[in-house]
């Protein structure tokens, strides 16, 4: 993307995010980098694969300036934890926005209800138990084990990793 056009967002400081939309059907959130004077963004297999789209091809592209408060979407399950938990939800806030967005995307991941309420319920208590340090890989394993199908198995795997004994 151009860079003249990029500047028509007025973007402050290096925090380019943007909601976008390829070819008029797959619309998601993301950032710009920049290359060379201009700008690009990153597709994922997933998203290639979905589009039929290989490395190289043209793509019709819209995009508009992403103006939610954490660069994406607050998934509802989420907020109402952080409503509920007034310490997780300080521990949050205080994050970096980079590790905000990282700990939405685990819970936005996954399209079950009751999964994402688990994956909510499991990264702020591991937030309460660091202080308020956010680990990208103890956060996935917590929620991924939280979200588990089994959830007697998931609760004991849980514990154990809350124990120190890593799964």
């Amino acid at each position: 993307m151009p860079r003249a056009k990029v500047a028509a967002f007025a973007f402050k400081g290096n925090l380019r995010r943007v909601i976008c939309t390829l070819n008029g059907a797959e619309t998601f959130n993301c950032s710009l980098f920049p290359t060379k004077g201009d700008y690009f963004i990153t597709l994922g297999k997933k998203l290639r694969d979905t589009l039929r789209l290989n490395v190289g091809d043209s793509v019709a592209m819209e995009l508009y300036k992403d103006e939610s408060k954490y660069g994406m979407p607050m998934p509802e399950e989420f907020a109402e934890v952080l409503k509920q938990d007034k310490e997780g939800d300080r521990l949050f806030k205080a994050l970096l926005p980079g590790n905000q967005r990282l700990m939405l995307k685990l819970i936005v991941f996954v399209k079950d209800v009751d999964r994402r309420i688990a994956r909510s319920l499991a990264g702020v208590e591991l937030l309460k138990r660091s202080d308020g340090k956010f680990d990208y890989h103890a956060q996935h394993l917590a929620m991924r084990i939280a979200g588990a199908k089994d959830p007697t198995k998931a609760i004991d795997e849980y514990r154990e990793f809350l124990n120190g004994n890593k799964a």
